[in-house]
């Protein structure tokens, strides 16, 4: 209601109050203070630097910087673009040809100011503009059409048009209209701020203006741009991986800020790419088939979909929107003539589009006549070309899932050794010709050529218990298991042998297998019975071959199994794979092994053995500060530890559920043996939402409910005093969400259990996916298992180290990046990373460090397997290889399948 004032400043008299009903007692308004907001947690900062270990000089691929011009401004300006009529213009990659235009044209309005441009809506300058506000009409003489004339036929003109006329056509000049309006201001000594340990929302704007600055100078080059990361179109960069991909070899570039100033990280980056030239050929190799008339043109259009291909003769650029219905030599079109018949109306005939090209264009077509053509048109025009006159254009990306042999294929062959990596990355800083970038200049930026050089640790590896009270120390991050015996054997007794049509010495495989376990101190008894496939059953779905051989087994076994062992005939992406380990893990509750044996020897055995063992409830080899227990802080109060992890289906499946694992230590005070809770999300979220699932004012169906309950049982009726969390796949970006989303939904949980009860909480995000890499300084090799870094190339303020916990054997080590956003407990620096570095030993699949701790190994396990029990693939066969969403509209996720409770706590995921 408006509340005018007269001239006295007295406010208009309101109405009365509605009377107050007889039966009704008005209440009284709460004057105490409304609710207040809780702070949002924040990463926190260093509280000092850890000392342990061997000092050791080290390189790193980050390259000093030099900022002069840091009391300047960047400003922010924002685009738009349009055609003509007003149109926006909606086609990606034209806005940099526009904008370039626009600098050309009209360089003095713009007072020779040179400009970073996204590639989309913002522009940066260092400086001002004229104006707030500009508009600008440039033309662009060879924009490539396409769309066609309405009529559906090829854009090729009329019959009897000269040459020159159809090799024009395509090609329209055009007129955009471009906006630029001030946005912001960005103070360039955010920067220093943020070097300083002074993050804000300017620094990471000063930064993203740097980094866009990067982005457009690999674009003028012709670069295929992914993030921060810039592909060159030169064929000594491709890697062939088969199937009509090929892995691209390029470099990425970003600033970043760290306690030694601002610095440049250069790294080596691959992408997979689509084989370039004839869209028959990368057909061929994607199908692997012999000729083009084995082609599944259902499967072909699926992967064609959206890609850009070269039309021969005119060599213009279309993007494909799918393919004829009909062979060419079939499909039809309308074809406008020239002249008009007796009714004033333009002449049309209808020809095949074979016809067209080899009679009216006079091209000769080889094997086109059979084969449907590639459509460029809109759903509704189509336009259509032979096959053979498609050539795909180099440098698109290939989104797709790769297979295991192209994803080997690829690591064998983009791995690099340290020295080898050293010269490509200082080569490539030379040639980027950062130092004659006019933007870089205008800041005052100069680029180091040099390596930085700092200091790391060398933490020594931790003791470790075998059996028969042996202690032994891991040498450069690895030990064995000959003439030892394991910590905690067990007994395999229960027990018969699977065979699903495996070529396979079964008898001379038990006997050896039962020998190699008795050395280690299992006993195995002879097993039941072997199972072996009925051959009639090998053609049928995976799904029947396991409900027949289920059918068989428990026909002849007189009770449940407590252990099957199930030989497969692939070695890889077995189908029986998912079946097979649902249902004896969901339905069943039987403990099981999958092996497909190639070559049986001690080693292979042994492996083998470790995951038996680890799935049956024993231990292979424990922390010797377990046993006694004397980890600092660990072993003072009851600790928790949990590894959380979320899987997505690869890029082009956008319908696929992700899977949230969360793995959690039991046995307190040890933290070597875990068990795993696994469920489904909505696809590529990465925050987990099911920790803490309220269903009644008594019932919580969330993940850590059930980790906490089994914790607590299985530590002697004790609470954890402590959790701490080891988070993994999350970007900077998120670490908040991580503090604020997860974090509360596990202190509703344990809230939900007992009011009263407070744990502290310590949460660390390891990181995988970044680009700092580390050398020896005048060694060949790469750097020892156990080194630390958290000096120098660390984040100005927040708490993070990196750490290289294993033996990096061929190429370039990757060291893990760790993140510590919270920790209430009050862990030293130095008793924090022996703990990390410890939690790599713990590993009870191998008999080496591995590079991230186990807990977050495990949890990508648990995830992986349980994926299995459903094939999501099939449920994504419609979605599309390129593009974004293609479902409209949140959909219900499917379920997994429950864990059967005698395995539900096992290391069933080992």
């Amino acid at each position: 209601m408006d509340s005018r004032k007269d001239g006295n400043g007295a406010q208009d008299a309101l109405p009365p109050p509605p009377p107050v009903p007889p039966n009704v007692v008005p209440l009284k308004v709460d004057s105490s203070e409304p609710l207040k907001k809780k702070p949002a947690r924040v990463p926190i900062a260093r509280r000092g630097f850890a000392s342990k270990g061997q000092k050791i000089s080290l390189l790193t691929n980050h390259f000093k910087v030099n900022v002069t011009g840091a009391d300047g401004h960047f400003y922010h300006y924002s685009v738009s673009l349009s055609y003509e009529d007003d149109r926006p213009v909606d086609g990606k990659g034209i806005g940099r040809r526009v904008i370039e235009r626009v600098h050309e044209t009209y360089e003095s309005e713009l007072g020779g100011k040179h400009f970073a441009y996204d590639g989309e809506k913002s522009l940066f300058t260092v400086g001002p503009l004229s104006q707030r506000k500009l508009e600008f009409t440039v033309v662009l003489e060879d924009v490539s059409s396409n769309r066609n004339n309405g009529n559906g036929s090829p854009d090729h003109g009329s019959l009897d048009g000269s040459d020159r006329k159809r090799m024009r056509r395509p090609y329209q000049s055009k007129t955009f209209k471009v906006d630029i309006s001030f946005a912001a201001k960005i103070p360039m000594n955010a920067i220093a701020n943020a070097l300083r340990g002074q993050e804000s929302e300017n620094s990471q704007e000063a930064l993203r203006v740097l980094d866009i600055i990067l982005r457009q100078n690999a674009s003028k080059q012709g670069c295929l741009l992914v993030r921060q990361s810039f592909f060159r179109n030169d064929p000594k960069n491709f890697i062939d991986l088969g199937g009509g991909v090929l892995g691209c070899r390029g470099f990425h570039s970003s600033f970043r800020t760290t306690q030694g100033g601002l610095s440049l990280n250069m790294d080596v980056s691959t992408t997979m790419i689509v084989q370039p030239g004839p869209v028959v050929d990368f057909l061929i190799a994607n199908q692997n088939v012999r000729d083009p008339y084995s082609l599944d043109w259902a499967k072909a259009k699926r992967v064609l979909k959206n890609l850009r291909v070269k039309t021969s003769p005119s060599n213009t650029e279309y993007k494909i929107t799918g393919l004829s219905e009909k062979p060419c030599k079939e499909q039809l079109f309308t074809l406008k003539q020239r002249g008009r018949d007796d009714n004033g109306e333009a002449q049309v005939m209808e020809v095949t589009v074979f016809d067209y090209f080899v009679n009216h264009r006079r091209m000769e077509l080889r094997y086109s006549a059979n084969l449907p053509c590639i459509n460029v048109g809109k759903p509704k025009r189509p336009t259509y070309f032979p096959i053979e006159l498609c050539t795909l254009v180099s440098l698109q990306r290939y989104t797709k899932a790769l297979s295991t042999l192209q994803r080997s294929s690829l690591v064998e062959k983009s791995r690099q050794k340290p020295q080898e990596r050293i010269g490509v990355l200082t080569n490539a800083l030379r040639n980027s010709n950062y130092d004659a970038e006019p933007m870089l200049r205008s800041c005052g930026i100069l680029i180091s050529k040099d390596l930085t050089q700092i200091e790391g640790r060398v933490l020594s590896a931790p003791r470790l218990k075998v059996g028969n009270g042996e202690d032994f120390f891991p040498r450069n991050g690895r030990w064995n298991f000959n003439n030892k015996k394991l910590v905690e054997p067990t007994k395999i007794e229960r027990w018969a042998v699977v065979n699903f049509s495996a070529r396979c010495d079964i008898r001379n495989l038990v006997r050896e297998l039962t020998k190699c376990g008795g050395m280690k101190g299992i006993h195995i008894d002879p097993p039941f019975d072997v199972f072996e496939e009925n051959p009639q059953s090998r053609r049928a779905p995976p799904v029947v071959r396991v409900e027949k051989m289920f059918e068989e087994i428990q026909s002849k076994l007189p009770g449940a199994p407590q252990f099957l062992l199930c030989l497969l005939p692939e070695r890889k992406n077995s189908d029986l794979y998912g079946p097979w380990k649902r249902k004896n893990l969901s339905d069943h509750g039987i403990v099981t092994q999958c092996i497909a044996p190639t070559r049986i020897n001690d080693q292979y055995l042994t492996n083998v053995l470790l995951k038996i063992n680890a799935k049956l409830g024993g231990l292979n080899s424990i922390l010797a500060v377990e046993h006694s227990p004397s980890m600092p802080i660990v072993s003072k109060a009851p600790t928790i530890i949990l590894g959380m992890d979320v899987s997505h289906g690869s890029p082009g499946q956008s319908d696929i559920p992700s899977i949230a694992a969360v793995v959690s230590s039991r046995h307190w005070p040890l933290i070597s043996r875990y068990r795993a809770s696994v469920r489904t999300q909505s696809p590529k979220v990465e925050m987990i939402d099911s920790l803490f699932k309220k269903v009644s004012e008594t019932e919580d169906e969330g993940i850590l409910r059930e980790l906490l309950l089994d914790f607590y049982t299985s530590s002697g009726k004790r609470k954890p005093d402590q959790i701490i969390i080891f988070r993994d796949g999350v970007s900077e970006s998120q670490f908040n969400q991580v503090l604020n989303i997860e974090l509360d939904q596990i202190i509703e949980a344990c809230k939900f259990l007992d009011d009263k009860w407070s744990p502290k909480f310590v949460v660390i995000v390891a990181q995988k996916n970044h680009h700092t890499k580390f050398f020896q300084n005048g060694s060949p090799d790469n750097v020892p298992p156990g080194t630390v870094i958290d000096n120098r190339v660390c984040h100005p303020r927040n708490n993070d180290f990196y750490l290289c916990a294993h033996a990096g054997m061929i190429g370039t080590t990757r060291p893990t990046h760790y993140h510590v956003l919270l920790d209430e407990v009050g862990f030293s620096a130095d008793d924090l990373q022996e703990l990390v570095h410890s939690l790599s030993y713990v590993y009870q699949r191998s008999t080496t460090a591995i590079s991230v701790v186990a807990p977050i190994c495990y949890a990508h396990l648990a995830a992986s397997q349980v994926s299995q029990f459903m094939k999501f693939e099939d449920m994504s066969e419609t979605s599309s290889s390129h593009g974004g969403l293609t479902s409209a509209g949140p959909v219900a996720v499917p379920q997994l399948p429950k864990l059967n409770e005698t395995v539900c706590n096992s290391m069933f995921f080992c």
